[in-house]
């Protein structure tokens, strides 16, 4: 029986049990607004919003559930496992996503004030999903699809003469040979073939990002400590930097942007794969910083073309319709394992859930939400807690004020990771 069927049992000639639910307020909830035109006007003629009185437990923390609920009129309070809660009130932006989006709820959830909630299937969770191959298609708002900038670019993409990056040849020879099961003397070889990783390596395996008790002073020394697997993730990762490179003053500066924000993500990303202890942390700092790589052969592009061919902002506002495609793009002509190739699609897709366990993708979701949480502008952020990914975590408690706290407590370890990248 469903919480509301609880509820409301012996209710049945009261007014306020339930109301329709207006087209225009389904249009603004995540990710029912995905649903096409014909199936947003089926739903509005077949659900309605359920009345809930106040003091009452929408939902409990950790128990499976197969019902995903909006707040739609009132007030309601979400409390984590450590006791902390906060509240959600309809008309916010925070009260266009569902209240829990997982399968296992990170939060227990109580209406506040006399509610109205709309109760759909855990499986409209899915109904934003798009395949991969969908996902490395370029699809612009009609807006910029008339720009001169973003016609010449998907013509060029979709030709395929798209100018992919080379990975160093250093993080190309490492990987290839790694693949054949080398020993760590055979690895020092390769890596130190370029003076400068090396140096760097021997800089990250004494960075706070590894605990250590003595530091490295050779490169074997470097690599035994951080073990042959994450020195080739490591590896991979400095060299990514070489990438981020543009002698036009904008761009040059923009792609530093980049640059540090894929630090800063990918730094998130080793602390939250560190504390749930389910992934490897140096994958999961490899799969941060790839994110964006698929900004690069589109900067570089317009890097190319003359000054009025395009305005800064005009370029900006492509940046998130072009991360996703290309950068997957990118990863498969490298040839990345499948995990990370399909985490720049997805990076950005806060309700992703293609796996039952906590995986890489989920990792960098978290993180890349986790960046941007203490903003001055959080219009259109979900709650930590009611992504998919949250549920997803055993050995570590999200909300709001841990996740700062999280982001505070990694504060050093990030510094020290901008440094050394």
């Amino acid at each position: 029986m469903s919480i509301f069927n609880k509820i409301l049992k012996g209710k049945k000639n009261d007014k306020r049990v339930s109301k329709e639910v207006p087209l225009d307020t389904l249009k603004k909830l995540i990710p029912i607004r995905n649903l096409s035109e014909e199936k947003l006007l089926a739903f509005d003629l077949t659900k309605q919003a359920e009345f809930l009185p106040k003091n009452v437990t929408i939902f409990e923390l950790g128990q499976a559930a197969s019902t995903v609920y909006y707040l739609l009129e009132g007030t309601v309070e979400l409390a984590d496992a450590n006791g902390k809660s906060y509240e959600i009130s309809a008309g916010t932006g925070m009260a266009n996503f569902p209240l829990s989006g997982g399968t296992k709820p990170a939060t227990t959830a109580t209406t506040k004030t006399n509610c109205y909630l709309l109760a759909v299937s855990q499986k409209i969770m899915a109904s934003g999903q798009v395949d991969l191959q969908k996902k490395q298609h370029l699809d612009f708002p009609p807006k910029l699809a008339e720009s001169e900038l973003i016609q010449a670019f998907s013509q060029h993409y979709s030709d395929d003469e798209l100018e992919i990056p080379s990975l160093p040849k250093v993080a190309m020879r490492l990987r290839k040979a790694m693949a054949k099961d080398i020993g760590i003397a055979e690895a020092v070889e390769i890596i130190q073939l370029d003076p400068v990783i090396s140096a760097k390596l021997i800089e990250v395996a004494n960075c706070p990002l590894f605990i250590t008790k003595y530091p490295a002073k050779t490169c074997f020394e470097a690599v035994n400590r951080i073990g042959l697997n994450a020195t080739k993730n490591l590896v991979t990762t400095l060299c990514v930097k070489q990438i981020f490179q543009s002698k036009n003053p904008f761009i040059k500066k923009l792609m530093e942007k980049i640059w540090k924000q894929s630090i800063f993500v990918s730094s998130i990303c080793f602390v939250l794969a560190t504390e749930a202890k389910h992934l490897n942390a140096d994958e999961a700092l490899l799969a941060g910083l790839v994110c964006d790589i698929g900004l690069i052969p589109f900067l570089d592009f317009a890097a190319n073309l003359p000054d009025d061919y395009y305005t800064e902002q005009e370029l900006k506002q492509a940046l998130p319709y072009v991360r996703g495609p290309v950068g997957s793009t990118i990863l498969q002509k490298w040839d990345f394992p499948e995990e990370l190739i399909n985490i720049p699609s997805y990076a950005d897709d806060w309700y992703h859930n293609k796996s039952k366990k906590l995986d890489l993708t989920d990792i960098v979701i978290l993180a890349r939400l986790h960046s941007k949480i203490g903003r001055r502008d959080m219009t259109g952020l979900p709650p930590i807690t009611s992504i998919p990914a949250a549920s997803k975590l055993t050995n570590v408690t999200l909300s709001p004020e841990n996740s700062l706290q999280i982001i505070h407590e990694a504060k050093h370890k990030i510094n020290e990771a901008l440094k050394v990248f």
